[in-house]
């Protein structure tokens, strides 16, 4: 289950801010190398924030909180 894009504000200390976002943004945008082929329904900024929480926090893949994709999909954009 994701976070509702509703609720202001980061979850985690590690979760990426606006002015951070805006920058890295136009970045993945331009470095990715699929233009054709199914969509991306995940929201890259919450795989970032994931990535980000788990070399912060050392935790397992298995225990990333539930409010980000699941962890076979962060470890798939990790690696």
């Amino acid at each position: 289950m994701a976070w509702p894009k509703e609720i202001p504000g980061k979850r985690y200390p590690s979760d990426l801010t606006d002015e951070e976002w805006e920058i890295l943004e136009p970045i993945l945008k331009k470095a990715d190398p699929y233009t054709t082929g199914r969509p991306r329904k995940v929201d890259l900024r919450e795989v970032i924030n994931a990535i980000f929480y788990l070399n912060k926090t050392g935790c397992q893949w298995r225990y990333l909180p539930k409010d980000f994709p699941h962890y076979t999909l962060i470890s798939y954009y990790y690696h």
